[in-house]
This record gives structure tokens, C-alpha cells and sequence, in this order.
């Protein structure tokens, strides 16, 4: 008797795993799976309290929109996505759509992520990723180190040395963006 034996490919293991664990960010980074753990209060509160920021800074006006949960398409590698916590994308990012609810790097402007128990991912692997996809500027709110990051205007796919924020100081939103609000480090690391 004859057995057929299917292997699953890693994007079957990532739509296999999103169902089975609701809540969870399931994205492939540097053709590894990544699972991430649902936010916690500040970490969710904190980009409420961003998206607000933008709202006020005129992001509608400007022709570009903030999401959160939006899947980044990843080039450089045939499965690899990313579902950035929070985006500053071109209001007509839908029709960018590559597939599996992602899209096409080119559409965003301002991708951030605030770390959770995985915080090596977002400095490392998204890093790298994010800057061979050209997108133009990166903030991690490392909530390990009790910093912000801000990396942007990647070069020959890899972002220079990124500004550090500390705690009393306020992020520096790139021009480049399109819209500048004034956004404190203390609120982005807190949610407060």
C-alpha cells in the first residue's frame, strides 16, 4: 500500500498557523516562520494614540492613510511577508494588493513596530527585510531598551545606522513621510 505524503510549503504552514492560533501575527521573514503574540494594552494603546497623531497632522489631506495590520509584500524572497504593526501607506495602497492581503512595498511610506516578547525580529530580520523591500522609513519603539529607533532612506538595500530617541525627547518624523506630527517617545513606549 502506497502512501502519499504531501509537503506543506511554508506559506501553507503560515495560512495552517493563522487559523489555528486567532489573534496571533503569522508572517515569514527571511524564509522563516514568525509568530507573533496578540499586543498588550500599551502596546495597542500606543498606536491608537499614533494613528490619532497622524489624523491631526492632516494625513487625509495629504493623500495617505494609517493602518495597522496591513501586509507588507517582502521581494527578496518568493514567500516572505510582513504585517507591520502600524503603516503610513498611499491612500490607493488596494490597488498595489500582490496577494495573501499583501502589498506591494512601493505604497508605504512609514512602517513602524513596537516589540513584543519576539523584540530581536523587529531589530534584526525586519530591519534587514524592510530595507531590501525600500521602504523608506522604519521606527521601532523598543520597548526592551526603552528607545525609538528611526531608520530610513535605505541604500543599496540596508538602512544606515538609525537616530536613537530616549525618553523626554520627541521623533523626528522624516518630510518624507508627507505629514509631520509630534510624536513623544514617552507616548510611544507607554501608551500613555
Amino acid at each position: 500500500m502506497a502512501v502519499l505524503r504531501h509537503e506543506m510549503t511554508l506559506g501553507e504552514a503560515a495560512d495552517l498557523l493563522s487559523h489555528a492560533l486567532p489573534g496571533h501575527r503569522v508572517e515569514i521573514l527571511q524564509g522563516r516562520l514568525v509568530v507573533t503574540p496578540p499586543p498588550d494594552g500599551s502596546h495597542a494603546l500606543s498606536l491608537t494614540r499614533l494613528g490619532r497623531r497622524f489624523d491631526r497632522a492632516g494625513i487625509e489631506e495629504a493623500g495617505l492613510e494609517h493602518v495597522q495590520g496591513v501586509g507588507l509584500w517582502l521581494p527578496a524572497r518568493p514567500d516572505d511577508f510582513a504585517i507591520p504593526d502600524f503603516s503610513i501607506v498611499e491612500d490607493d495602497f488596494r490597488d498595489a494588493l500582490v496577494q495573501k492581503n499583501c502589498y506591494a512595498p512601493h505604497v508605504f511610506r512609514l512602517v513602524l513596530e513596537v516589540t513584543s516578547s519576539n523584540w530581536s525580529d523587529d531589530l534584526g530580520p525586519k530591519v534587514e527585510s524592510y530595507a531590501e523591500a525600500g521602504v523608506p522609513v522604519y521606527v521601532v519603539v523598543d520597548r526592551k531598551h526603552d528607545e525609538v529607533l528611526l531608520y530610513q532612506d535605505p541604500v543599496g538595500g540596508a538602512y544606515p545606522k538609525p537616530t536613537r530617541y530616549k525618553r523626554g525627547q520627541f521623533l523626528d518624523v522624516p518630510e518624507s513621510v508627507g505629514v509631520t506630527p509630534e510624536l513623544s517617545v514617552d507616548t510611544l513606549l507607554d501608551g500613555d
